[in-house]
């Protein structure tokens, strides 16, 4: 535990430096508010942080600069998420309030939005469609031989499915095959309505047109849960070295290391990971402020931003929290 003088020394320094991304010494640290004591003291002060892996020190003439230690006690000491600016918070009243349409289209601007509040890489980790409920289902027929089923799921998703048959089939029987599968689905699980067992005796017209549907019901997804990225060209400027910008850009591009990235923080209880905390080499030089947003009530996907060690945490916090907020909410209210 830091004593209440170096703590207000640590943090002017940590501030000083998100700000200019220099070495602060300790003349800037004099100018800082709270800071009341001689500059002979808080050189020894830092000196003392140092010594307790606070601060790093890049040349013996150079002012400080934080360590992923001096980084981690910063963010515990906010105690929370800061505030949005009041003209950042109307910018994201006004996105949800036009944010309509589908899922994908809705989270994909999401994480446009978010890298425009932080400047900052956001990425946005759409719902896994195996925990959502059906909230509707319709079977349509497009040809004798080709029907379209649309599922629309709580998480606010649709899944359509292409239904292609051996021999032509009456719209008739298509419609009526359609009203049975709502029957069966509405209500479920998506995973557990795509596993439902029809009677094989049952000797409706219809029962063949079901179980084709069933069967594309039951296709694997690619990928379980979609993820938009958005604001990488904000890499170039977050990062000082060009090899970190390639490896993270990799590491961008692999979805599946993404989603665990995301679930694996929030698991921790963590809601920044910096440097190492992330488990991955690539970031050993950034840190992800993440947050869960909710539908109805339940977890369903996670947004975050990812950037440099020295970025602005308590704005990218703040926007963090918002944002999830706000989009859970309009995923709720359909």
């Amino acid at each position: 535990m830091l004593d209440e003088r170096k703590a207000t020394i640590l943090r002017a320094i940590v501030e000083e430096y998100i700000e200019t991304a220099q070495p602060v010494g300790s003349a800037h640290v004099a100018r800082a508010p709270g800071i009341n004591v001689s500059a002979a003291t808080i050189r020894n002060d830092m000196a003392a942080l140092e010594q307790e892996g606070y601060l790093h020190q890049p040349h013996t003439s150079a002012g400080r600069v934080p360590t992923e230690k001096g980084y981690r006690f910063f963010v515990d000491s906010l105690g929370g998420p800061g505030r949005l600016t009041p003209a950042e918070a109307q910018q994201v009243r006004q996105f949800f309030a036009r944010a309509h349409g589908e899922l994908e289209a809705m989270l994909e601007s999401t994480s446009r939005l978010l890298s425009k509040l932080t400047r900052y890489t956001a990425v946005v980790v759409g719902p896994a469609h195996e925990a959502a409920v059906v909230r509707s289902a319709q079977l349509v027929s497009l040809t004798p031989r080709v029907a379209l089923f649309v599922v629309v799921l709580s998480s606010g998703a649709i899944e359509k499915h292409a239904i292609e048959f051996d021999d032509d089939v009456d719209e008739v029987v298509v419609n009526a095959a359609g009203v049975r599968l709502a029957g069966l689905l509405v209500g479920r699980p998506l995973a557990e309505a795509a596993n439902v067992v029809l009677d094989e005796h049952d000797p409706g017209r219809e029962v063949p047109v079901m179980r084709a549907t069933l069967e594309a019901l039951r296709a694997p997804a690619v990928e379980d849960q979609e993820v938009y990225i958005g604001g990488t060209s904000q890499m170039a400027e977050a990062f000082d070295a060009v090899a970190s910008v390639r490896e993270i850009l990799r590491l961008l591009e692999q979805q599946f290391v993404v989603v665990s990235l995301l679930r694996d923080v929030l698991d921790r209880g963590l809601q920044v990971a910096i440097g190492t905390e992330t488990g991955m080499e690539p970031l050993s030089e950034a840190a992800v402020v993440v947050a869960p947003y909710e539908v109805h009530g339940e977890p369903v996907g996670s947004i975050g931003v990812l950037g440099p060690a020295r970025m602005n945490y308590p704005q990218a916090m703040a926007a963090v929290a918002v944002v999830s907020a706000r989009l859970g909410r309009t995923l709720s209210e359909g």
